[in-house]
């Protein structure tokens, strides 16, 4: 039984780097690569999402630093309403050449802090797209709060940390705090 390819990336911008990089480069999602985000995303709507990348040579590895601008939809963790938010961020990665990876499972890898960022390329190009989608996928809060979340935790009768609470519960929380 042979596996299935993987889907194509939603939001695919190939870089060629070779011979050099561009300097600058900005890249938008189309209105089908948003509704394909936000579905790989389980957010309500991507409206709009532009980044723009900045690219210098380091050695064989090429460093890529940008930002992202996008506005969103998102549903309210707490009241399901749908409200807008705006991710301003930025992103820094290594491109670099492929590496020898450990040929047995018992033999282990250790990554130093700036390892994290690197990501292994052919040495021709590479897909800034995804690199932008993963960035931003990164960004959302998974747990966005609305502006009805507070009134939705009073009419459920969820109160705050600060409240006083009553039930056996309560006392024994209070009970450990004092410990």
């Amino acid at each position: 039984m042979s596996e299935s390819p993987p889907p194509p990336p939603e939001f695919s911008r190939l870089v060629k780097v070779r011979p050099h990089p561009p300097e600058t480069l900005t890249i938008e999602a189309s209105d089908r690569e948003r509704v394909a985000l936000a579905q790989r995303f389980g957010i309500a709507a991507i409206d709009s999402l532009v980044a723009v990348a900045h690219f210098a040579e380091d050695g064989a590895a090429i460093a890529v630093d940008g930002e992202i601008d996008a506005a969103l939809v998102q549903e309210c963790a707490v009241a399901g309403d749908r409200f807008p938010v705006k991710v301003a961020e930025s992103f820094s990665v290594r491109m670099i050449p492929p590496v020898r990876h450990p040929t047995t499972p018992d033999e282990e890898i250790e990554l130093d802090e700036g390892d994290l960022d690197e990501i292994e390329f052919d040495g021709e190009m590479f897909d800034l797209g995804e690199i932008v989608a993963q960035s931003l996928a990164l960004a959302i809060d998974p747990y966005a709060e609305g502006p009805n979340a507070e009134a939705a935790r009073k009419e459920a009768g969820i109160v705050s940390d600060d409240a006083p609470q009553d039930g056996p519960l309560a006392d024994l929380l209070r009970g450990l705090k004092k410990d």
